[in-house]
């Protein structure tokens, strides 16, 4: 089995490892409180650009984890060809049209194919691409396929269901909208049955998004 380290993972190729430019950050946040009529220099906002700039170097993170590292080699040779199912990994994201959060989760499965990856790596994947600026269904695109170029499985299934902000506090503004997304490649895609199978299974005792 070849090593990760020896992995190239196109589905994660937005990799960028510069590192976010704070300053510039800052600098912009300071001209969209003057720009809207604040005054960046009042008392509760003097270290607001700072915090911005923070808070994108942490919810963009995800285009500066390296694949390679984060699987870390976590691939293991198993004798087991029965469906491997993580639901509810509790995800969120920043919507690329408007910059505002979406939230959800994200339910993955895959029927091996001589190897498995370690349980945690999974919602580090889910990770990986939702912190970046994101379309929902680009989003569960990229995880399917990088699952499927990761463990060349007879099947990947995806499904991911988020609440936007977007949609909740602006334009429509209709609260209880949300969105679900799926991706089946393999198996998932051409055996009904494999693809009842997951999402019976994660329909099972499903709790609703909430904030």
């Amino acid at each position: 089995m070849a090593h990760a380290k020896n992995r190239v993972y196109k589905a994660a190729d937005l990799i960028d490892d510069k590192e976010v430019n704070c300053d510039l950050l800052e600098k912009a946040t300071r001209d969209i409180l003057v720009a809207i009529g604040e005054d960046p220099e009042r008392e509760g906002l003097k270290r607001t650009p700072e915090r911005v700039a923070r808070m994108y170097d942490e919810l963009l993170s995800g285009y500066r984890i390296d694949p390679v590292k984060m699987v870390n080699e976590a691939l293991f040779a198993v004798d087991y060809d029965e469906m491997v199912i993580v639901r509810d990994i509790e995800f969120n994201s920043l919507c690329e049209h408007h910059l505002l959060p979406f939230i959800g989760r994200a339910h993955v499965a895959y029927l091996p194919k001589g190897k498995v990856i370690g349980l945690s790596k999974i919602p580090r994947i889910v990770d990986m691409f939702a912190h970046r600026l994101q379309v929902q269904e680009r989003m569960t695109k990229q995880i399917a396929e990088f699952l499927q170029e990761l463990l060349n499985p007879v099947g990947v299934g995806v499904v991911i269901e988020a609440l936007h902000l977007c949609s909740m506090i602006r334009g429509v503004k209709k609260h209880d909208a949300r969105m679900t997304t799926s991706a089946m490649l393999g198996s998932f895609r051409t055996n009904i049955a494999s693809r009842v199978e997951f999402l019976d299974n994660i329909s099972r005792g499903s709790e609703s998004l909430h904030f």
